[in-house]
C-alpha cells in the first residue's frame, strides 16, 4: 500500500519529465569534463609492467605463503589495458584482501581501480567490489565516489547510482557539496521512476535520503530528511526498529515517523524561507493513511482471531508495539502541521526532483572547483608516497642482494678453509 502511495505522490513528476526544459536540466546534471578528466591522473610517472610476469610472481609469492606487497597490486591495477585484465585484477584484489598485508591496500589503488573499470567498460565490476567491500577492501574517497555516481547518472541508470550512494551513506561520506548534490539527484530521479521497492531497498533509500539531507541546510535537505524518515518509519512499522538500524549508521531509538513530523514542525516554526517539497509531504500523508488503514484492519482481525493471534501479538517487541500505538497521534499531528505549512506558504509545489535539478544548475559548477584543487593535492601526496615505496623496495632488494652475496662469499671461504 505504501508503494502505491509513493507512486501516487510522485505522479506529478511524470508530467514534468516530459517537458523540454526538464530534459535540458537532466543533461546538465553531470560533472563537468574538467572534473572527470583523467589527464592529471595519467600524467603520473609510469611504472610499466608485464602483467603476465607480475601475476606469475604474485602467484609464486602466495604459494610460498609470503605476503604480496601493496606496490605489486598497485602496479597490476595501474597497468590494466583491457577488459579481460580487469577480471584478472579483481582476482588479485580479492587475494590481496585475504592476505596478511590486507590493511595496506593504498587509497590510490582503489581510485585507480575505479578509473580503470570506467575506462574499460567494467563499471559493473567497480560496483561489485564496492558492494562487497569487505571482500575486496574497496573504501573509496569522496572524489572517487563522485566519478562512479556521475557515470551511472550519465547513462540514466539511477538505480545503479543509488547503489553507489548507499555505499556513500554506509561510509558516512557526504562531506563534499558535490557528493551531496549528486546523491540527492540520483535518489530523487530514481524515486521518480516509481520503482517497486523491497523492505531492504526502502531502508537503504530512506537512510541515504535522511543522512544526505542532514548535510544540506535548505529546502532540498529538509525535504530529503522528511522523505527519508518517512521511508524508515514505514520499515519500522512493518518490521520493528531493529530492522531499521542494524548494519546502518542510524539511531536505534524508535520513532522515525515522529522524526519526520519533527522536520515538518521545524520548517513550520522557522522564520526563514525554508520549504518542503509537496511530493515529500504528500508521501508522508499517504503513508500514514495506509498504515492507519492496515492497523484498523489488523485490529478487527485480532478481535475475531482467537488464541493464535494472541500468540503473535506476544511476539511483538514492546517498544515496536508502543510505536505502532502512536499512529493515531501521528495522523492527527500531521494534519495540524500540514495546515500550518500550507497557511505559512511553506510547501513548495515543485517535486523534489525538480528542486534538485534547479540546485544542480545553480551550485554544482561552483562546488567542483574546491574538489579539483583538493584532488590535485591528493594526487601529489599519493605520488610522493608511491615513489617513497618504490625507493624503499629498491633499497630492500639491494640489501637482500648484498646479504646473498655476502652469504655466498662466506660459504665459499668456509669451503676453502
Amino acid at each position: 500500500m505504501a508503494a502505491y502511495a509513493l507512486r501516487r505522490c510522485l505522479g506529478a513528476v511524470k508530467v514534468i519529465h516530459k517537458c523540454g526544459s526538464h530534459r535540458f536540466i537532466a543533461k546538465r546534471c553531470l560533472l563537468s569534463s574538467a572534473y572527470t578528466d583523467s589527464k592529471l591522473w595519467d600524467a603520473r610517472e609510469k611504472d610499466h609492467q608485464n602483467l603476465a610476469l607480475l601475476a606469475a610472481l604474485m602467484d609464486r609469492t602466495y604459494d610460498r605463503n609470503f605476503p604480496v606487497s601493496s606496490l605489486s597490486i598497485s602496479r597490476f591495477v595501474d597497468n590494466i589495458s583491457s577488459r579481460e585484465e580487469v577480471d584478472q585484477a579483481e582476482y588479485y584484489l580479492y587475494k590481496f584482501r585475504h592476505s596478511p598485508n590486507c590493511w595496506y591496500l593504498r587509497d590510490w589503488t582503489v581510485h585507480s581501480w575505479v578509473r580503470q573499470c570506467l575506462k574499460y567498460g567494467a563499471r559493473d565490476k567497480a560496483l561489485h567490489t564496492l558492494k562487497n567491500k569487505v571482500q575486496y577492501g574497496m573504501f573509496p574517497d569522496d572524489f572517487t565516489f563522485n566519478l562512479l555516481i556521475d557515470s551511472f547518472i550519465k547513462d540514466e541508470d539511477f538505480k545503479g547510482a543509488c547503489s553507489v550512494v548507499e555505499e556513500v551513506m554506509l561510509q558516512e561520506s557526504f562531506d563534499l557539496p558535490t557528493t551531496q548534490i549528486l546523491s540527492v539527484y540520483a535518489l530523487s530521479n530514481y524515486l521518480a521512476t516509481k520503482p517497486e521497492l523491497s523492505v531492504s531497498e526502502e531502508r537503504a533509500l530512506g537512510a541515504s535520503l535522511m543522512i544526505s539531507g542532514l548535510k544540506q541546510d535548505n529546502s532540498i535537505g529538509l525535504s530529503a530528511q522528511l522523505l527519508g524518515c518517512a521511508l524508515l518509519g514505514k520499515v519500522e512499522m512493518a518490521a520493528g526498529i531493529h530492522a531499521v538500524f542494524r548494519g546502518m549508521p542510524l539511531m536505534w531509538t524508535p520513532g522515525y515517523l515522529g522524526r519526520a513530523l519533527a522536520v515538518m514542525e521545524r520548517v513550520a516554526a522557522a522564520p526563514g524561507d525554508g520549504k518542503l517539497a509537496k511530493d515529500a509531504v504528500d508521501y508522508l500523508e499517504g503513508l500514514l493513511q495506509d498504515l492507519s488503514s492496515a492497523s484498523d484492519s489488523s485490529s478487527g482481525e485480532e478481535e475475531s482471531g482467537g488464541e493464535e493471534e494472541g500468540k503473535k501479538e506476544e511476539e511483538v517487541d514492546e517498544d515496536d508495539q508502543a510505536e505502532r500505538d502512536k499512529l493515531p497521534f501521528y495522523a492527527s499531528r500531521f494534519k495540524d502541521l500540514s495546515g500550518q505549512l500550507q497557511s505559512g506558504g511553506k510547501v513548495d509545489p515543485s517535486p523534489l526532483q525538480v528542486l534538485v535539478s534547479s540546485l544542480v544548475q545553480q551550485s554544482l559548477a561552483s562546488a567542483e572547483g574546491p574538489d579539483m584543487e583538493q584532488y590535485q593535492r591528493k594526487v601529489g601526496e599519493w605520488e610522493a608516497e608511491r615513489q617513497q615505496l618504490i625507493r624503499r623496495e629498491k633499497e630492500m632488494r639491494e640489501r637482500a642482494e648484498e646479504e646473498r652475496l655476502a652469504h655466498q662469499a662466506a660459504k665459499a671461504a668456509a669451503k676453502q678453509g
